[in-house]
């Protein structure tokens, strides 16, 4: 068997729930062309997104848009591979992963490389959540903040 057949054997190609982000996130860019750069649109999309979540990750994903549209409002709301998102200037900045899309024991909220966290030559990108406190939402709206390059807030 040579070594093509056996990786062929191993790797059952993607997940269902990663072909399914696949597709909405065709859907995305679709709409987008279509829309523009239409707040609004955004807006109701990432809305809609979190609606269907259950909880608590709908909870979460709905202050974290409170905590995002407050403390960084120069983003714009949109979807991600069928996740809310928020970009600047065409460009994903910040992202929530919801656990049961994808089928894993924690939530996340994540930054691009567009975010401006650089700090030394390592730094975290992506946090897990499991519920927002305090102190998380602390921390949320302080990488926010440098992610969007801003002091205010």
């Amino acid at each position: 068997m040579s070594q093509t057949d056996k990786t062929a054997k191993k790797s059952k190609g993607f997940t269902e729930a990663e072909q399914a982000a696949m597709k909405e996130r065709a859907k995305e860019l679709k709409a987008e062309a279509r829309a523009g750069k239409d707040k609004a649109a955004g807006e109701r999309d990432l809305q809609a997104t979190i609606a269907k979540m259950p909880e608590p990750e709908r909870t979460m994903a709905a202050r974290l848009h409170e905590l995002v549209t407050t403390h960084a409002p120069i983003l714009m709301p949109k979807t991600w591979y069928g996740m809310p998102a928020y970009a600047k200037d065409g460009k994903i900045v910040c992202f929530f992963q919801s656990a049961h899309k994808f089928e894993s024991r924690y939530a996340s909220f994540g930054f691009n490389d567009s975010a401006q966290l650089d700090d030394g030559t390592m730094w975290p990108t992506a946090f897990a959540l499991k519920a927002l406190d305090a102190a998380a939402e602390d921390r949320i709206i302080a990488l926010l903040k440098k992610a969007v390059g801003s002091s205010a807030g």
